[in-house]
């Protein structure tokens, strides 16, 4: 049962073959027989998933009427606050605190009647690509425990690819959710900036940050996507129209007369060969369904890369700001006679770890007197460029394609010591944050020279969001009929425990 999809799983229930108490005490058995090795949770509520269950298995032989992913289980970022349970962003700055309320998100997600299970590990404050930079030490690829599960949402991502959970809500800043849904096979969207709520969401970079759906498969992906998105009066940045009809799209994966337009700055040197044929391979089989592939050039991606590691680092050194040993979370030195300052100083010297203080530098720098025009103004100024070459390249294109990650899987400590060269998974991915639209990874199989997944990315316009869905169920379905069983199913470790 736990290697169904979601949806399977909901229809299950609604029939009557098994019920959420059963289901979800089943995924909490997997999480104990696996997450010694995979280490995708940081913290597990075995009490309130079977409370939640428990619940929803009474509603429904009441006769109550459910959404359609009542009873399903879910796996939680740690950057998402959750009400009396701890939330920690992968920092030890924040060991033991327990949130007093509920992020928006999760407030959805409870109403939705979704059970969640836990909370997932994460690079600490979602800055990073490989899930090494957690405090509390490295997610493992379930393809290969030796390898990265990506970054920052390793964790969330992870847990879909060990059968752990079947549906997880992951953040992406930079790529977030899309890097780590390329190197595990799964399914990751960036929902266009503002279509879901911020509220809660425990800030890293304000103007980037997105909360948003991971699954196995696309249908699943746009089920969540549909609960946890609309406006939200809490969250000033919360677009006020109708959620895009994402599940519509998924459903029916209707790409004749499309137009898909593949970034010629997004599909040059620097990806592996791998990589490289198995986005080709993609394209083909979305022209054989009906779409019409075309070149487009967004010169100024270019600059991408650059300009966020300005902008990000510099929202990030404000928002850390409040992590000051004052007010919650971790303190040090604070021995009779010890000033604020020297508090203050200790604890986060203690408290974050080498990225997070790295950007938080960088970031002070670039805002500091003399220097911020140069910098985060410049790079501003890049932002508005690339939003540019993005309206532009959507009046020839109703959806934008190219590889989510220029690599598959790194093995863990492989690039722990080199800064850019972690930064450069991002390539493809920090462009969709910059402009705020919305960006989706689905599978598209595995590179033949070391057997490990490969990511097929979607861009779309703002507020189109069904487009990404259309364009990510056609592939899905033509890429499940060529091989026959879905691509987890070709999962080597951890496959005699499922």
């Amino acid at each position: 049962m736990i290697t169904r999809s979601a949806h399977e799983m909901s229809s299950a229930m609604v029939s009557g073959e098994i019920t959420s108490q059963e289901l979800t005490k089943a995924h909490l058995d997997r999480i104990s027989a696996v997450d010694k090795e995979v280490h995708a949770f940081l913290h597990v509520d075995t009490e309130g998933a079977m409370s939640q269950a428990k619940a929803v298995d009474e509603a429904r032989a009441r006769g109550e009427k459910l959404g359609p992913l009542a009873g399903v289980p879910l796996a939680l970022k740690d950057v998402l606050v959750q009400k009396g349970i701890p939330t920690t962003c992968g920092s030890k700055i924040l060991e033991g605190w327990r949130p007093p309320y509920d992020a928006t998100v999760v407030t959805r997600l409870k109403n939705a009647g979704i059970v969640i299970l836990g909370k997932t590990n994460m690079d600490e404050f979602a800055m990073g690509s490989s899930t090494e930079n957690s405090a509390y030490g490295p997610t493992h690829n379930p393809w290969d425990l030796s390898r990265i599960p990506g970054g920052s949402g390793g964790g969330s991502s992870a847990s879909l690819a060990a059968f752990q959970a079947p549906l997880a809500i992951g953040t992406d800043t930079g790529g977030s959710i899309r890097q780590p849904a390329a190197v595990t096979g799964t399914v990751g969207v960036k929902p266009t900036y503002g279509g879901v709520s911020r509220y809660g969401l425990v800030a890293f970079s304000s103007s980037l940050d997105q909360a948003g759906p991971c699954a196995r498969t696309v249908l699943d992906a746009a089920l969540l996507h549909e609960v946890i998105a609309g406006h939200d009066p809490k969250d000033a940045t919360s677009i006020d129209s109708p959620v895009p009809q994402v599940v519509a799209a998924a459903r029916s994966g209707d790409v004749k007369g499309m137009k898909i337009g593949v970034v010629k700055e997004l599909n040059g040197d620097g990806y592996q060969a791998g990589v490289r044929s198995r986005f080709e391979e993609s394209l083909e089989l979305l022209a054989k369904a009906g779409a019409e592939i075309v070149e487009v050039s967004c010169p100024n991606f270019e600059y991408a890369l650059a300009a966020y590691y300005l902008i990000a680092p510099s929202e990030c050194s404000s928002n850390l700001a409040r992590f000051d040993a004052m007010r919650y979370g971790l303190r040090v030195g604070d021995s009779d006679g010890a000033s604020a300052e020297s508090v203050m100083n200790l604890t986060r010297e203690v408290g974050f770890g080498r990225e997070v203080k790295r950007r938080i530098i960088l970031g002070t720098y670039a805002l500091s007197s003399g220097y911020f025009d140069a910098y985060y103004g410049s790079a501003q100024k890049v932002r508005t460029l690339i939003m540019q070459d993005f309206t532009k390249a959507f009046t020839k294109a109703d959806v934008l394609v190219s590889p989510t990650s220029p690599t598959t899987a790194f093995k863990i400590g492989e690039k722990a010591n080199d800064p850019l060269a972690m930064y450069l998974n991002d390539i493809a991915t920090i462009p969709v944050n910059m402009a705020g639209i919305g960006g989706m990874s689905v599978p598209s199989g595995l590179a033949p020279e070391d057997n490990l997944p490969v990511g097929f990315q979607i861009m779309a316009p703002a507020m189109q969001d069904q487009r990404m869905y259309s364009v990510g169920a056609s592939l899905e379905a033509s890429l499940l009929s060529q091989w026959g069983a879905p691509l987890l199913s070709k999962i080597p470790a951890l496959a005699g425990s499922k």
